[in-house]
């Protein structure tokens, strides 16, 4: 019981003494990392904001961002190849476009929430988003994961029609997307049997 006592103590003891030069190194005499950094944190926090300067590098990240228009090329590029994994049933092909495609959608939404039709009214496209999502006959996540192939066909069109919708919404009807004649990459093989290299 004694030794057990004594080892407890010497324990606590060692503990003691690590804790006292972790302290004495963190806050003494001579300057550490942590230290510099709570210096340094401590200088910003003091220094006068340049607003002159931010507002110049807002407006040079505005020039060197992407636009929604190259946000909607991924779109499409990634639903194209959509349309051909679902067709060649390949279902984990399809899933990964389908969600690319909705990434790309929202990044799009992101870049621009709220577009002006020609009349000057505004136009909510995350609301759009939302209800394309939300339709029951849009839900092509559900159709990947059930691996039907016609009703991924189906549901492909129904979603043709909801991008078409957003379009003319934003009065843009000249933008009809349709079924791909082919894919928008010749790299990737959609045959879900194909054995690489090929």
């Amino acid at each position: 019981m004694k030794t057990r006592s004594f080892a407890a103590a010497c324990s606590i003891f060692v503990a003691g003494g690590v804790s006292s030069l972790l302290l004495f190194w963190q806050f003494g005499q001579r300057p550490g990392p942590l230290s510099s950094v709570a210096g340094a944190q401590e200088s910003s926090k003091n220094a006068a904001p340049d607003l002159a300067a931010l507002r110049a590098e807002i407006e040079r990240l505005k020039t060197v961002v992407p636009d929604q228009a190259h946000a909607m090329g991924d779109v499409a590029d990634h639903f194209t190849n959509l349309w051909f994994a679902g067709k060649s049933e390949n279902w984990p092909l399809a899933e990964f476009y389908w969600k690319e495609t909705l990434s790309h959608l929202k990044w799009a939404v992101r870049i621009i929430p709220v577009r002006k039709d020609n009349a000057g009214r505004e136009i909510k496209l995350e609301d759009i988003l939302q209800s394309i999502e939300n339709s029951a006959t849009m839900k092509m996540g559900d159709v990947i994961q059930k691996q039907d192939p016609d009703t991924f066909e189906t549901t492909y069109r129904y979603l043709l029609e909801g991008c078409f919708s957003c379009h003319k919404a934003v009065d843009k009807p000249y933008l009809k997307p349709r079924v791909p004649e082919q894919p928008a990459t010749s790299i990737i093989n959609f045959d879900p049997q194909a054995t690489w290299p090929k």
